[in-house]
């Protein structure tokens, strides 16, 4: 059996993403798929957030963040992939 190669990628999601409960549904999809890291808000509006797993779960989670939130608007996500450090679960950081 072939495991699945793990990646991280960082990311900034800018648009209607804060107040919309952005973090909780992104940490729940993101347990969901088996991902790990944790996602924030800025002081600039945008949500801050890594993610640490497979690279089709990461790449669900990313798309989920994109398009399936039920209230959200992402208008820009910026991508930036990272070496995995062995993110241990996903959480909410609050400031």
């Amino acid at each position: 059996m072939k495991e699945e190669k793990v990646i991280r990628v960082h990311a900034f999601f800018s648009g209607l993403v804060q107040g919309v409960n952005f973090r909780y549904y992104t940490a729940i999809k993101a347990r969901e798929l088996g991902v790990r890291g944790w996602v924030k808000n800025l002081s600039d509006g945008r949500v801050e957030a890594v993610f640490e797993g497979p690279e089709e779960s990461v790449k669900q989670v990313l798309e989920y963040c994109r398009r399936g939130h039920p209230i959200a608007r992402v208008e820009s996500v910026e991508l930036k992939e990272e070496t995995p450090l062995g993110e241990e679960d996903f959480r909410i950081v609050y400031h």
